[in-house]
């Protein structure tokens, strides 16, 4: 596929089909390009929790989406089928990479001091490798979307995972071949923003 096809076609996909399993040689590909986003000093602080079993991706359902929370409306409907995907894919952060890459010689940071970063780089960098499953699942003619865990639920997800709190979860993207019900979001009727009502050329 071409890339400005991928491009375009790329949406979030939130429904998908139970009975087809992403092929072992398709997650490899996506994860192997998650990990040819770039990152800052090349630091690659990152790390994936890929569920693929239906016991894994069940326990993080579990924990993620408890029945003890809130639901807004339509959120059971959007669970439902967001749990039929097959394979799922946590991209996680790690802020002490990047500060101990930044002490490096090479660097000069050698006081680790946070404040020296104008933004997160390592939750931008997360960011960058989902965006490179994404792209790629849907080169490979799968569905994908990304969404976060709620705050409340994150420490449950760690105990549930053995995630270490070096490493903080910036969102999960589910993989896998749409499904029957899968239905535009809502949220399309605002419309896509042009290009000459984000893009500043020269000034604000």
């Amino acid at each position: 596929m071409e890339f400005a096809d991928v491009v375009r076609r790329r949406r979030m996909v939130r429904d998908y089909d139970p009975d087809r399993p992403v092929p072992p040689e398709v997650r490899e590909r996506l994860l192997a390009h998650a990990i040819r986003a770039p990152s800052a000093g090349f630091t690659q602080g990152w790390a994936f929790l890929v569920l693929e079993w239906a016991a894994d991706r069940e326990l993080f359902w579990s924990v993620t989406a408890s029945d003890a929370l809130p639901h807004p409306p339509g959120r059971d409907a959007w669970l439902t089928r967001m749990r039929r995907a097959p394979l799922l894919v946590v991209p996680l952060s790690s802020k002490d990479a990047y500060l101990d890459r930044y002490a490096e010689p090479d660097k000069g940071w050698t006081d680790r001091d946070e404040a020296r970063w104008p933004v997160p780089y390592w939750d931008v960098d997360a960011g960058m490798a989902a965006l490179m499953v994404l792209l790629t699942a849907v080169d490979e003619g799968l569905g994908a979307c990304l969404f976060g865990i709620p705050a409340e639920r994150v420490d449950a997800f760690r105990g549930a995972f053995g995630i270490p709190t070096t490493h903080r979860p910036v969102g999960v993207v589910s993989v896998g071949y749409p499904g029957d019900g899968d239905r535009r979001s809502p949220s399309l009727r605002r419309g896509r923003r042009g290009v000459d009502e984000v893009v500043h050329r020269g000034r604000w």
